[in-house]
C-alpha cells in the first residue's frame, strides 16, 4: 500500500471505514488517492506543465481500462476497476473538471456551475459508492445531493484562496442578482455584499445536505457510515462559515477536535 494510503487509514476519518473490508478500504484509498494527485496538479502553482500532467493521466486511465498501465497507482486502480466495475468515467470527468479550473472557466448560471460541480464532486461520490457496493437510481440520487452540497461548501469555505488564484466559482447570475463583479471577489471590495451572496449559495447547500440525509436511510447503514461522516463534518463546516457572517478572508476550518465531534455523532446516529 503507498504512503498516501497509509496516511488515509490513519487520519480522522479512519472510523468511517473501519466496518468496511480490506479491499474496499484499499480500493477507496487508491481513488482519493487518483484524486488529491489531480486536485494538486490543478491547484498547485509549482506543479510544471500542468495540463501536459493530465493529457499524461487522461493516457494513463486509457492503459487502465486497456490493461497496460505504467504506473503504480496506474496498476492498483486497473485491479480496483475489475474488482469493483468502476466506469471510466469516474476518472475521465475528474479530469475534465480539473482542465476547467485550469483554463479558469467561468459559469454563467447556476446550471452551468452544476457542470462543475458534477465532474469534481458528483462523480467522487459515485466512484465512492460504486466502491461500497451501492448502485441504482437511490445512490446517484445521493451521490448527486451529497457532492452537490459538499463542493459548494467548499466553495463558499475557499472563496478568499480561490480569489488570490484568480478564480471566481460563484456563477455570474447570482453575482448580478447582488450587484457584484468577479472583480469585486477576486479584490474583496465589498465583503458584506459577498456575504450575502455565500448566504443564499450556502441555502442551496443545506437543502442538498437535508435531502442527502433523507437518502441515506433508504440505503444500508454500515454502507451510508462514510458518507454520513462526510455529510456531518461538511455540514458542520458551514455551520462554522455561517457563524462568521460569511465574512472571512481565510479558509473556516474544523479543527481535528470539532472534527472528531462530528465523527462521534455520525457514529452514533448509525449505530443509535
Amino acid at each position: 500500500m503507498s504512503a498516501n494510503a497509509q496516511s488515509y487509514k490513519k487520519s480522522s476519518f479512519g472510523p468511517a471505514f473501519f466496518f468496511l473490508s480490506k479491499r474496499r478500504r484499499e480500493a477507496l484509498a487508491d481513488y482519493y488517492e487518483f484524486c488529491r494527485l489531480m486536485d494538486d496538479i490543478a491547484d498547485e502553482p509549482q506543479v510544471p506543465q500542468p495540463q501536459r500532467q493530465l493529457d499524461d493521466w487522461t493516457r494513463e486511465i486509457g492503459r487502465v481500462y486497456d490493461g497496460r498501465p505504467q504506473t503504480d497507482l496506474g496498476r492498483r486502480l486497473q485491479a480496483d476497476v475489475q474488482t469493483f466495475s468502476l466506469p471510466a468515467d469516474r476518472f475521465l470527468l475528474l479530469i475534465e473538471g480539473m482542465r476547467a479550473d485550469l483554463e479558469g472557466k467561468r459559469y454563467p448560471t447556476q446550471q452551468a456551475l452544476d457542470w462543475y460541480l458534477y465532474r469534481v464532486a458528483v462523480v467522487v461520490g459515485s466512484a465512492t459508492l460504486d466502491i461500497l457496493g451501492v448502485r441504482g437510481p437511490t445512490a446517484d440520487a445521493l451521490a448527486l445531493q451529497l457532492g452537490t452540497a459538499v463542493q459548494l461548501t467548499n466553495i463558499i469555505r475557499d472563496v478568499a484562496e480561490d480569489a488570490r488564484l484568480g478564480r471566481v466559482y460563484l456563477p455570474d447570475d447570482l453575482l448580478t442578482r447582488f450587484s457584484l463583479s468577479r472583480q469585486d471577489v477576486l479584490e474583496n471590495r465589498l465583503p458584506r455584499v459577498l456575504a450575502a451572496a455565500l448566504a443564499q449559495l450556502a441555502e442551496r447547500a443545506e437543502a442538498s445536505y437535508d435531502q442527502a440525509f433523507a437518502t441515506m436511510r433508504k440505503l444500508p447503514r454500515l454502507k451510508m457510515l462514510p458518507c454520513r461522516v462526510m455529510g456531518c463534518v461538511y455540514r458542520a463546516n458551514l455551520a462554522k462559515i455561517k457563524k462568521t457572517g460569511f465574512i472571512f478572508t481565510r479558509a473556516i476550518k474544523l479543527t481535528k477536535g470539532e472534527k472528531l465531534n462530528r465523527i462521534a455523532y455520525a457514529l452514533l446516529k448509525t449505530f443509535f
